[in-house]
Order: C-alpha cells, then sequence, then structure tokens
C-alpha cells in the first residue's frame, strides 16, 4: 500500500514541467458604460429609493 501514494503524485509531477511553460494570463478590460446603461441604472437605482420608501412607510403605519 506504501506504492500507492506514489502513483497518485505520479499525473502531478509530470504535468509540473507543462504547467511552468504555459503563458501568463491577460486580464480582460473592461468596456466603459456606455449612456444607454448609465440612464438605466438610474432609473433602477430610483425604483430602488421609491420601494424602500414605501416599505418603510408601510411599516412606520403600524
Amino acid at each position: 500500500m506504501r506504492v500507492l501514494p506514489v502513483f497518485a503524485a505520479l499525473p502531478a509531477v509530470l504535468a509540473a514541467p507543462v504547467q511552468a511553460l504555459a503563458a501568463g494570463v491577460q486580464r480582460p478590460i473592461p468596456n466603459p458604460q456606455s449612456a444607454t446603461a448609465e440612464l438605466w441604472f438610474f432609473v433602477a437605482s430610483v425604483g430602488l429609493l421609491l420601494a424602500l420608501a414605501a416599505v418603510h412607510w408601510l411599516v412606520a403605519r403600524r
């Protein structure tokens, strides 16, 4: 049973040189927001604030 861990680690040992030759990861550069996206974000933000105000008003009446 002492031989089993050696064989279990064998794929990692064989793959190590291949991983060392792998190219570095290039981080993606995000695109800037469009005016339409900013408008819809503003509309959603106002809707969220109105919903929070409505919940506050309903809870405060109790």
